[in-house]
């Protein structure tokens, strides 16, 4: 079974055009507000500064400045699915979804603007990474690798940098600690750059299946690549070599659940969530894994913490405040 993200995002469709302009729409639909967004599907979380934001469903982004207790529904042009965000700052964020799509904020996320769509192809865009405010680049669909070297006026298809010649589905981009930028897909596909993107090479995978995140470490060249049915592996040299973490499932078996997102929180712990309600925790720096399974067994694709002990997680409930567990807090464990 494919990850929530993946299950939802990963569909059949053409590849994503040379160049893309900022796109205006006099016509544009704005995303429905509603008081029931913060309990519908939100696919990722991230930190603006101190305030939590949140995508997913319907073009909803929600933002919280009291550590996930109350939530305000931020002025979104668009009602496509979100899939990702990213922040350079406590102002400047990003957001991707389906059909191409880009959002970019500059009022830490209670405002978007479209900066580029291309609707009539329908290219899911998956995850996004900015180095600054100037320089990012997003992964998608069918090999999409998109870059923008001026805020996001304008993007550059450069997907012809990767090996990639059957198009392989990229889900997921991140930036190692000393050690340069990695971008994983289906097939076990490994991309990593030492130069932010303007060079690329394709690595030795531990693994044929697909991988749905990558997370880097708090430690130089450590990083974290997870996917289907349980499959997680770490790696201590930024991808160079790989060693499988083993996964129980609390009853003696191998964990089978599909891993989706993950998060480095600020005192260091590792949390990394899945299908099936699935919250897997590290205080030594990813060597192991506590898991633990959610009652309610609805799946996770983002974690991050509350601004103190306590965990935020986002996926098919919406948002939800746990213990640092993964619980409930009314039934802490």
């Amino acid at each position: 079974m494919l990850s929530l993200c993946g299950a939802i995002s990963l569909l059949s469709l053409n590849a994503l055009p040379v160049q893309a302009q900022a796109a205006v729409d006099p016509q544009t639909r704005y995303s429905i507000e509603s008081k029931r967004a913060v309990s519908h599907l939100l696919l990722d979380i991230t930190q603006a500064g101190d305030r939590l934001v949140a995508a997913g469903d319907r073009g909803h982004i929600l933002f919280s400045d009291d550590a996930g207790k109350h939530w305000l529904q931020a002025k979104v042009p668009t009602r496509q699915l979100l899939t990702a965000l990213h922040f350079v700052d406590d102002k400047h964020g990003w957001a991707v979804g389906h059909d191409a799509l880009v959002l970019a904020t500059q009022d830490g996320g209670e405002n978007w603007n479209v900066q580029y769509e291309e609707r009539e192809r329908e290219a899911p865009l998956l995850d996004v990474w900015f180095e600054n405010p100037q320089h990012g680049i997003a992964v998608g669909a069918y090999g999409a690798l998109i870059e923008t070297t001026d805020g996001g006026q304008s993007w550059n298809d450069i997907s012809d940098r990767l090996d990639n010649e059957d198009g392989v589905h990229l889900n997921a981009i991140a930036q190692i600690q000393h050690g340069g930028l990695l971008v994983v897909g289906e097939m076990g596909s490994l991309f990593r750059s030492s130069d932010l993107g303007q060079t690329w090479e394709r690595l030795d995978s531990p693994y044929e299946g697909s991988f749905f995140g990558v997370l880097a470490g708090g430690e130089s060249g450590l990083v974290f690549a997870y996917g289907l049915r349980g499959h997680l592996f770490r790696s201590v040299d930024s991808g160079d070599s790989w060693e499988q973490i083993e996964l129980s499932n609390g009853n003696g078996h191998p964990l089978e659940s599909g891993l989706a997102g993950g998060s480095v929180l600020r005192d260091g712990r590792i949390i990394i969530v899945g299908h099936g309600g699935a919250v897997l925790t590290s205080s030594d720096q990813g060597r192991t894994f506590k898991y633990f399974s959610r009652p309610d067994r609805l799946s996770l694709s983002g974690v991050s913490a509350n601004g103190g002990d306590n965990l935020v997680l986002v996926g098919q409930g919406g948002a939800r405040i746990t213990s640092p567990s993964g619980a409930d807090l009314a039934t802490q464990q």
